[in-house]
């Protein structure tokens, strides 16, 4: 990626509310990252192998993800998000299985304690989001 220019000349001037209102929305992303991670620590787990783990268990029209598809949702290298699935299997929350067309790829499932276990998990970030409702509607929205 190209380095970019320290302060462009032609940056469009916003707004105080602009201001205002991208840090509000900063905060309680950030209030709701920090949720996260101390309930993950709580349940023994960081907040990454919750990731991962929700990113397999809702991964769109099916119950797995193969590694290069949690390598985008999580937004991450292959090769880490390799290690994080090393860790969730010694922990007994995700097991490894061979792709369905091609042997060579690798399909994370979820064990029978990472399925309770992110149930759980999602259950209280669930009831954190309908309280932020009025910040992030379209997800908040979609919850029961």
């Amino acid at each position: 990626m190209p380095a970019a220019e320290p302060f462009p000349v032609n940056t469009p001037i916003l707004e105080k509310s602009e201001f205002e209102a991208l840090a509000d929305f900063r905060y309680q992303l950030r209030r709701f990252l920090r949720f996260s991670e101390l309930l993950t620590r709580r349940h023994g787990i960081t907040n990454l192998q919750y990731l991962l783990l929700l990113q397999v268990k809702g991964f769109p029209g099916r119950e797995w993800a193969n590694i290069g598809e949690l390598a985008e949702r999580l937004q991450a290298h292959q090769h880490g998000v390799v290690s994080l699935v090393s860790r969730c299997e010694k922990l007994g929350l995700v097991e490894r299985r061979p792709g369905r067309e091609d042997r060579r790829a690798v399909e994370g499932h979820l064990t029978a304690a990472g399925e309770r276990l992110v149930a759980c998990i999602a259950d209280r970030h669930r009831k954190e989001l309908k309280g932020l409702e009025a910040v992030f509607p379209q997800v908040a929205g979609r919850l029961k």
